[in-house]
């Protein structure tokens, strides 16, 4: 049941770029979708778990954690609902690069042999992703391939701040990181609408708003799924199996016509892959 608990999140993520490109469609930008799908699991956690505001608001490395649970989910929301998808989350998941990194800095970890070849193949494998077909700089070539890699280094941060955090509660946890959700993807929608460049907030109809609803609802139940899963399972298995979101997106994409693979894409995509098991190895090692 565990498996299966993160086996489903990790599909509502894999599959979450369909719907979030019908929301765009039909006039609801990708921002305003994350802060709604974001604001059912907020308001449960903000009246569920007392205390949690409080010890929230006396913590600032939980400060922190909003703001880069914010950043991820505004900048991954936003990159598979305008670009190619297989291309984001591929980028999206060089999550191994970024943790050894920031792991360095802030943890003060050291850099092991295994930690160095999980970082050249993240980089390997990203430089295989950005290269050009027709040659040049391996580049971001969109702003879709930049909220992909953005997306990956503030989630690799967030675990990081998490696991520096570990003492607080895990509903002030929670609070931080669907707060993040809420705050920072409704900020910037609000910056960029004032500023024309994306929509204020509609739909065609309220026929609409059964399936944001719906959405809304879905993703509550993937976030139930992921704590039910993760505090059953060694890291190492929760992290393999939160992996399957990467063939879903990419299968989905290419029946569904939300992006394209070949075969530099899937070289890269499999170097990004194995040194995201490398560090699944290094948890069940340590």
């Amino acid at each position: 049941m565990p498996i299966l608990a993160l086996m489903l999140n990790a599909t509502i993520w894999g599959l979450s770029w369909w719907p979030f490109r019908q929301f765009e469609g039909a006039g609801m930008h990708p921002l305003w979708t994350t802060v709604i799908m974001y604001a059912l699991s907020w308001a449960v956690v903000l009246l569920s778990q007392r205390g949690a505001v409080s010890e929230w608001l006396r913590s600032p490395g939980l400060w922190v954690v909003t703001l880069a649970a914010g950043m991820t989910n505004t900048a991954f929301n936003w990159g598979v609902s305008t670009g190619d998808v297989v291309r984001v989350v591929l980028l999206f998941y060089l999550m191994p690069l970024w943790a050894v990194l920031l792991a360095r800095v802030v943890l003060h970890e050291p850099l092991t042999a295994m930690a160095g070849l999980r970082i050249a193949l993240a980089l390997g494998g990203a430089l295989a992703v950005l290269a050009p077909a027709d040659g040049g700089w391996p580049v971001p070539s969109s702003l879709a391939d930049v909220l992909g890699l953005v997306g990956g280094m503030t989630f690799a941060f967030n675990n990081v701040m998490l696991r520096r955090e570990a003492a607080r509660s895990p509903g002030a946890r929670a609070l931080a990181m669907f707060t993040g959700g809420v705050l920072v993807a409704g900020l910037s929608a609000i910056a960029m609408a004032g500023h024309g460049l994306a929509p204020w907030p509609s739909l065609p109809g309220a026929v609409w708003l059964l399936p944001l609803a719906g959405m809304a609802l879905l993703f509550f139940v993937s976030n139930l799924s992921l704590q039910y899963g993760a505090a059953r399972l060694p890291a190492n298995v929760t992290a393999v199996v939160m992996l399957t979101e990467v063939p879903v997106a990419a299968i989905s994409a290419l029946l569904l016509g939300g992006g394209t693979l070949d075969g530099k894409t899937a070289l890269g995509g499999a170097a990004i892959l194995g040194a995201a098991m490398l560090a699944a190895l290094e948890r069940h090692r340590a």
